[in-house]
């Protein structure tokens, strides 16, 4: 079952987002860690696999239920809309267009239920000349304008993993749009579209880069501005073990507090703001920290307020002494995982600690909660509309 483990179980009945019920149509890593967010925070979430849909690849399941369901037959729109008359939220991450194809758009489902938060995750949104054209994270990055300000000074612009547009504008900007919708619901009593649309969602994450245009932050090109790389006193410098520090030390404190660490003089170094010697500068940081290993210069800057800290992998991570004492982790089947956060004080997330779901696991448990017959199921199940793939008894 998608129950959590029994030491989470006295949680469950205060988690911020018991109670909430969501359909998430299978997809590609947005729309997955929006539905894995909802379920950390107490949300009951069912997964729409496709029938037939081989071995899952989908690592953000957690706490999710999957039901198999062949969308493209008449039935199985059926069921689709049957389900959505119980739930919440439904949220699809299809192209602009799919969805109506199936009869399943908002305005058919809004007849079903009124209530529904219909969710439309997409890379360029359901309208404008881009909105069924394909795209990934790059793409929906370069178009929102940010990744023109990412790269080392010299260098094309540099995409950060698929993080900022799939995730940050992606599932997490799609989650505070049904955080929203949900107690707006509290006052209208109405459901409503969501057009989240990962450009404008990273556009908006950027925010402070649009509104700092005419701070200084940005005047220079890509690589030599404060903030992207440009400064020497806000980089990062590898160690004499091959690992690396991360340098923050933006404030006149802070900054004498590292130069301070490093065994500098001051009186003998250009000044921090000067543009013209920041090469020379960085080539001094770069010489001091190869001299002395990450362990070594932990133990130097740590509990200090020079913004010096260590580049963790993800297999130290866990074990940092800080992320250990604020339980920052949590074991996620055989792996760590970072724990959901923000940290709620009353009602803090409890995620399941059961293994993902296997496709179309519990679609038979989850048609009977609808109000589905075994006679129902049989049929749905023999005609090739609905799929069943019982765990074995030791999984």
């Amino acid at each position: 079952t998608h129950a959590r483990s029994p030491e989470s179980l006295k949680y469950l009945g205060i988690m911020a987002l018991y109670g909430v019920r969501v359909l998430e149509l299978a997809g590609l890593a947005p729309a997955p860690f929006c539905g894995m967010i909802l379920a950390d925070f107490g949300a009951q979430v069912v997964r729409i696999d496709r029938v037939k849909s081989g071995p899952q690849t989908d690592v953000l399941a957690r706490g999710k239920r999957s039901l198999a369901l062949n969308l493209k037959r008449p039935e199985g729109a059926m069921v689709l809309k049957k389900l959505c008359v119980h739930s919440d939220v439904l949220i699809e991450p299809f192209r602009h267009g799919v969805m109506e194809k199936l009869g399943l758009g908002p305005e058919k489902l809004f007849q079903e239920n009124p209530r529904l938060i219909y969710v439309r995750l997409t890379g360029f949104g359901q309208s404008g000349k881009f909105a069924k054209v394909a795209g990934h994270d790059i793409n929906f990055l370069a178009m929102s304008g940010l990744l023109s300000r990412l790269g080392r000074k010299n260098e094309k612009p540099y995409a950060p993993l698929n993080l900022l547009a799939d995730f940050a504008g992606g599932g997490l900007i799609c989650a505070l749009g049904i955080a929203m919708a949900l107690f707006e619901r509290t006052k209208s009593n109405k459901g409503q579209v969501i057009d989240a649309s990962m450009v404008e969602g990273t556009a908006y994450v950027g925010s402070f880069i649009w509104k700092g245009q005419n701070t200084g932050f940005w005047s220079r090109p890509r690589g030599e501005n404060i903030l992207d790389s440009g400064a020497p006193f806000y980089d990062t410098y590898k160690t004499s073990d091959g690992k690396f520090m991360a340098v923050g030390a933006l404030e006149s404190q802070f900054y004498e507090a590292l130069l301070k660490g490093l065994e500098l003089d001051s009186t003998k170094l250009p000044n921090q703001l000067s543009f013209s010697d920041w090469p020379l500068l960085r080539s001094i940081f770069t010489d001091a920290f190869s001299k002395k290993t990450q362990a070594e210069w932990c133990k130097i800057f740590d509990g200090t307020d020079a913004c010096v800290t260590p580049v963790l992998s993800i297999e130290d991570f866990s074990l940092h002494p800080h992320n250990k004492e604020r339980e920052s982790f949590i074991r996620d089947g055989d792996k760590v995982s970072p724990r959901p956060a923000p940290l709620l004080s009353r009602t803090p997330a409890t995620p399941s600690l059961r293994r993902d779901p296997l496709v179309g696991e519990h679609t038979h448990e989850i048609l009977r909660e609808t109000g589905f017959t075994e006679e129902e199921i049989t049929k749905l199940l023999d005609t090739g509309v609905i799929e069943c793939n019982k765990a074995k008894a030791n999984l």
